[in-house]
């Protein structure tokens, strides 16, 4: 080791200044709100603007546009996977699933205004897409089986059916507000998967019952 530089400073140097790692953090959360809001037009100066930080450190962290909606979208899909995570320990199974679901939808509508970018970020890695479907049917796929188990939801769907259909949701909507028509959307899809309480199946197959009974007894 060179004289007069201690080991403990060339670990330092090569690791992220404290100050880069929390201006990085800065422009993601920043892009993410320019982007939903803004659309794939949403300038970096914008984005900078709302991070607090100037436009070359946004350039030194993200060379370029794509660089950026990449960074954004690979964070956001590693967030839904942490949420997973959490929710399978924190949350009653159906609630979890309709939770995640939800966030599901803030994360299409991020990666709506970034389509553009995004297409362009795929073409020059193959892999972004197949990465994030991965990740994404894993963490919706540990929730569901965790319903499945109590008896909650319908065991005939698969996680894929659960992105597919989520997706179908949220890009059937381009209107403004369409986020409040799709969430209610997903309130009505959850619904649809759950099994009907035993009691009910009960009931309704008391009274078919009792019909076929009515209906069988002869008039007087």
């Amino acid at each position: 080791m060179p004289a007069g530089i201690k080991a403990s400073d060339k670990e330092t140097s090569r690791q992220p200044r404290a100050d880069a790692v929390r201006n990085r953090e800065r422009v993601l959360v920043a892009a993410k709100t320019v982007f939903s809001a803004g659309g794939a037009e949403a300038s970096l100066e914008a984005v900078a603007r709302t991070a607090g930080v100037g436009i070359g450190t946004l350039y030194r962290h993200f060379p370029t546009r794509e660089a950026l909606f990449e960074a954004v979208y690979r964070r956001e899909v590693q967030q839904l996977a942490d949420l997973a995570d959490r929710l399978k320990e924190k949350a009653e199974p159906v609630q979890a699933l309709r939770q995640w679901m939800r966030a599901n939808v803030r994360f299409v509508a991020t990666k709506k205004g970034m389509s553009a970018a995004l297409a362009l970020a795929a073409y020059k890695n193959s892999d972004l897409f197949s990465y994030s479907f991965e990740r994404l049917t894993r963490a919706v796929g540990g929730l569901l089986e965790r319903a499945v188990a109590a008896g909650e939801i319908r065991n005939d769907v698969s996680p894929e059916d659960l992105l597919r259909a989520l997706a179908g949701m949220c890009y059937m909507h381009d209107q403004p507000g369409w986020q409040k028509s799709v969430l209610r959307l997903v309130e009505v899809f959850i619904d649809g998967l759950r099994h009907p309480p035993m009691k009910k199946i009960r009931k309704a197959r008391k009274t078919g019952a009792d019909n076929q009974i009515h209906r069988a007894r002869p008039r007087s």
